[in-house]
């Protein structure tokens, strides 16, 4: 964080613009990243999240709280260096995607997989011009390059703020396709993740949550509806 200290040091935080977008001044006075390079975000709406999470502070800083500030600071310092190299290792997961990935069995899994990805997939064809196929069990077979070159390229084109926050799309969902379903509006949030955890809440069904699981998905939950929101933000004036 930007002139750390572990108590709170300053009385106000603002928005303002800055060369290249917006940024956060606390007491008159930018932010800087870890990496001491210029806070600076590509809209209004980031810096007023990022401003509100300073404001929320306590007498001491708790950098838990601030996932704005943190995806920000991510995209600039880690994002932006090696831009490349996160987008490439990001779209590898369209070669394991968890959507193509279906059970032999029981019977009921295989049909709700079925009833609940397949339309999925069909919207990836149609929505990005990727078909990805199916296999059953979890051995891997390579997916056809056609459709894994236009998935590699739509994901090097996404900016390092688009690509911190996609990261945690496709990462926490195992899904590449989930990943870019949950950058438009045509699919909810919370229905992306429920897809992406549909193995889980059918053995859940069977044999009954196990409550550390349940907490660490929780978790996981927030910080992917926070790189939704963050994702969505980018856009935004």
């Amino acid at each position: 964080m930007s002139e750390w200290a572990p108590r709170r040091f300053y009385k106000d935080a603002t928005v303002e613009e800055a060369e290249g977008g917006f940024t956060v001044h606390l007491d008159g006075r930018p932010l800087r990243t870890p990496g001491k390079a210029a806070l600076v975000v590509p809209s209004r709406a980031i810096a007023e999240a990022m401003a509100e999470e300073w404001r929320a502070q306590d007498e001491k800083i708790d950098p838990s709280t601030m996932p704005f500030t943190r995806t920000a600071n991510s995209a600039i310092d880690k994002v932006a260096t090696q831009h490349a190299d996160v987008a490439d290792m990001l779209a590898e997961y369209g070669d394991s995607d968890l959507l193509c990935y279906r059970a032999d069995s029981p019977d009921m899994l295989v049909q709700r997989q079925q009833a609940q990805w397949d339309p999925l997939l069909d919207w990836a064809e149609r929505e990005l011009g990727a078909r990805l196929e199916t296999r059953q069990g979890l051995m891997h077979a390579s997916q056809p390059e056609p459709a894994l070159r236009v998935l590699r390229e739509r994901t090097h084109a996404l900016s390092p703020f688009e690509l911190a926050a996609f990261h945690d799309l496709v990462a926490l969902t195992g899904s590449l396709v989930l990943g870019f379903a949950a950058t438009g509006k045509e699919h909810d949030a919370e229905e992306i993740w429920a897809l992406s955890r549909l193995d889980e809440s059918f053995q859940a069904e069977l044999w009954g949550e196990d409550e550390e699981a349940t907490e660490a998905a929780e978790i996981k939950r927030d910080a992917f509806l926070h790189a939704h929101r963050f994702f969505a933000l980018c856009g935004t004036a």
